[in-house]
């Protein structure tokens, strides 16, 4: 009985960790509405699964190239766009971050090197701010629950944010902030990687037994990531499809205008949803009356802002340009989604 009873908070504790993890909600939310409200079960379902078969070409296609672009060692290419003048940098770091092949917490390292290597402050803020925002997968994910116009706003969005940022830091640095900027460290990266700036990349990698394991594997783990969360998601979207009046959405984010705009930014911002899951929540709202730009201004918050982003810049930089990071990512977030507003 002592055995048993020493062994009972270990499971529960277990039990919790599985209904938090988004396996758990996977299988909870659609459990809860069949107990709730199992009449509209069929319809929420069905809208979420419709909507991952469709996706399904864009994931394979998204996984396929990231795993590529890592079992190639493609992080070398982009370590060359922080060589040069200043300028060159900022313009290069801002349209090479949306393809950087790293999650948020691999980023640590590889900016944790080009920072020991002397690489401009500006030059990383503008790479900071365009990674998180566009990647391959989240291109083609974009596109899938979007349309294409959407995703290429957003990387041309991406592009900008990580140009505003980047000059705008410059002019900071040289009026006298921010001399001192980076916190001292101690160990490596969050994900126990390091980044391997200074390889040279191997297009055809192929005739490498350990980069073709390297390619098999990411192509693994990122399948199932963008599985996971996407599923998730589109529950999520189903939800708000069956349950969120769409005069409530179009009240707050419909329309044309600044505060449609300026309120989606604010709400995506606290939102913490990463890119992969956001697409298919603004999918919803927008069905529900929310206007582009206000999904636009939404997502590009909200991806910013997400914890992961925000955590591999804390732990690099002092808090006055981490303060300066959330500013330039929700402000450039407000002016992207009105130009977006004013294009489409």
């Amino acid at each position: 009985m002592t055995a048993l009873d020493l062994r009972l908070p270990a499971i529960w504790r277990q039990g919790i960790d599985n209904l938090r993890s988004v396996y758990g909600l996977i299988v909870l939310v659609p459990l809860v509405i069949l107990i709730l409200d199992p009449a509209r079960l069929g319809r929420i379902v069905g809208v979420a699964g419709e909507a991952l078969l469709g996706t399904l070409p864009y994931i394979a296609a998204a996984v396929l190239l990231f795993a590529y672009l890592r079992a190639s060692g493609a992080e070398a290419v982009l370590a060359r766009a922080f060589d040069g003048r200043e300028t060159k940098m900022i313009i290069f770091a801002a349209l090479f971050g949306g393809l950087a092949p790293f999650c948020s917490c691999e980023v640590i390292p590889f900016i944790a090197g080009l920072l020991a290597m002397g690489a401009p402050l500006s030059a990383v803020m503008a790479f900071w701010l365009s990674s998180p925002l566009i990647d391959p997968p989240t291109l083609f994910i974009t596109a899938s629950a979007l349309g294409w116009p959407f995703a290429i706003g957003k990387a041309v969005g991406a592009v900008a944010l990580g140009l505003f940022g980047g000059f705008a830091m410059r002019l900071l640095v040289r009026g006298g902030l921010f001399n001192d900027a980076v916190r001292a460290r101690t160990g490596g990266g969050c994900c126990g990687q390091r980044s391997n700036v200074h390889q040279r990349p191997v297009w055809r990698f192929w005739h490498e037994t350990e980069r073709v394991k390297t390619f098999v594997s990411e192509a693994l783990a990122n399948g199932l990531f963008l599985l996971k969360w996407l599923t998730f998601a589109y529950l999520l979207q189903g939800l708000l499809v069956t349950y969120v009046p769409a005069d409530v959405i179009g009240k707050w984010v419909g329309g044309d205008g600044l505060m449609p705009v300026l309120t989606a930014a604010l709400v995506g911002a606290p939102a913490y949803l990463n890119s992969y899951a956001a697409p298919p929540l603004v999918a919803g709202l927008m069905t529900q009356g929310m206007s582009p730009g206000a999904g636009m201004a939404f997502m590009m918050a909200g991806a910013v802002s997400c914890i992961p982003a925000m955590a591999a810049v804390w732990s690099l930089v002092k808090p006055g340009v981490f303060a300066s990071y959330i500013a330039f990512g929700i402000g450039g977030a407000v002016l992207i989604g009105i130009g977006f507003g004013i294009v489409v």
